[in-house]
């Protein structure tokens, strides 16, 4: 496969961008030689600056449910832009996008639109702070909530890939306010709130691990969870910027009817551009500025451009129908990976929730990061290679998952499923 001109962006990049990428795991320095630069997309397919033709399940790490380019949302977009990116000034755009959310997401009664979900993870966490005056924060071994300093205690996939537990940078003074126990866990949870009498602001976890391929919660896990931070006052924070709407139309709270005190969402809500959001009860929420005296602000929160892209992402989302077709796209794809690796006695752990898909190469039933982190990361090398020269592209990771869009068609899911069987048979 022809990449000299990738090659020569990569050159170039990385003189003048730390790695020559803006986000960690687009390196593909876990799995050799360099990234593809990508030209163009449209529907399920992307093609790099070679030409080169691949179908994704990357989809901008979840954003593109329905695919890339979608032409109502291209649409949507040119018409909005003329009349402005940006004015500093509340919008019925905003207000709308806002009532979508509110009338989807079980737990949210108000909303806060910002930029991106490292923003929503950080505010809601502020707020949590400062609606129980409370300041340590318990997280969960593995989870990724962005870049926030006190989040990066024992991150998630970008940490997992280059092998970090923690992140330079970051003080102790700030690490110090946040505790972490396993996922799947719920004694660990009540036990470590206990020793934390009145100090534990809040309890934040995907309801769903995204960042350390995909690890369900047990039978009434999130169950467990709901009662222990209700009895310790506790603020219960589902960040669902991987989960929301891609799971189901109102998250992954309303697929499993668990209710958090609050929630954290980006990707799918902005249809592919940058947007994030965090809302939950009146009670919690009248406590941001201007009402309350939590602040956080945002220049660009709440732009036009993103926000027309969401709720036109979130309408045809809304169709009859739309969470089926995805299921059953989803559980075919995954059905032809788990038979390849049966078939070759491939030791792997499948998992999959919804269009949300990834295995591991190990012989551990994961179900927290410990087990994840027994995947065999050079046989995964050697499969995502064996996709990629197949043209099929998926995360240059072991640790992230993979997405299944409206577009993937039945011949798309075929073509992956027999290029996957080739290249596991050979492994």
């Amino acid at each position: 496969m022809e990449c000299s001109k990738s090659l020569s962006e990569w050159n170039k990049s990385q003189k003048i961008i730390p790695g020559g990428v803006n986000s960690p795991v687009r390196n593909f320095s876990k799995v050799g030689e360099h990234p593809r630069f990508i030209d163009r997309a449209r529907g399920c397919r992307i093609f790099d600056v070679d030409g080169n033709e691949y179908i994704d399940y990357v989809a901008s790490w979840g954003p593109l449910i329905l695919g890339h380019a979608h032409p109502t949302v291209v649409h949507a977009l040119v018409d909005v832009v003329h009349r402005g990116t940006s004015f500093g000034a509340p919008t019925p755009l905003e207000t709308e996008l806002a009532q979508i959310i509110v009338d989807a997401v079980p737990s949210i009664d108000k909303v806060r639109l910002v930029n991106s979900g490292t923003e929503a993870t950080m505010s809601a966490i502020r707020l949590a702070r400062g609606y129980t005056g409370r300041d340590k924060i318990l997280k969960i071994d593995g989870c990724y909530h962005g870049h926030v300093d006190y989040l990066l205690a024992k991150a998630g996939s970008g940490v997992a890939t280059f092998g970090l537990s923690d992140s330079g940078g970051v003080p102790e003074d700030i690490a110090r306010n946040t505790l972490t126990v396993p996922f799947n866990n719920a004694e660990a949870v009540k036990s470590t709130i206990e020793a934390n009498s009145d100090e534990i602001a809040c309890l934040i976890l995907e309801p769903i691990m995204g960042n350390m391929g995909i690890i369900q919660p047990k039978d009434g896990y999130l169950n467990q969870l709901r009662e222990i931070t209700e009895q310790h006052g506790v603020v219960l924070i589902f960040d669902e910027v991987i989960t929301g709407f891609r799971v189901a139309y109102g998250g992954a709270q309303s697929y499993y009817n668990v209710t958090p005190d609050m929630t954290c969402l980006g990707k799918i809500i902005g249809g592919g551009l940058p947007v994030g959001a965090y809302g939950g009860k009146n009670e919690i929420m009248n406590c941001v500025a201007p009402e309350g005296d939590v602040y956080q602000a945002g220049t660009l929160s709440g732009n036009p451009l993103a926000v027309t892209a969401g709720i036109t992402t979130l309408k045809l989302l809304s169709e009859p129908g739309v969470y089926q077709k995805l299921e059953a796209k989803a559980d075919t794809l995954a059905t032809g990976l788990a038979e390849a690796t049966k078939k070759n006695r491939i030791d792997a752990c499948h998992s999959r929730v919804g269009s949300m898909l990834m295995f591991y190469f190990t012989s551990e039933i994961v179900t927290d990061a410990d087990g994840a982190r027994t995947a065999d990361t050079d046989r995964f090398k050697d499969y995502f290679w064996g996709l990629l020269n197949k043209g099929i592209y998926i995360a240059p990771s072991q640790f992230e998952a993979g997405f299944v869009s409206l577009v993937h068609s039945d011949n798309d899911i075929q073509n992956t499923i027999e290029a996957a069987s080739e290249v596991i048979a050979q492994m």
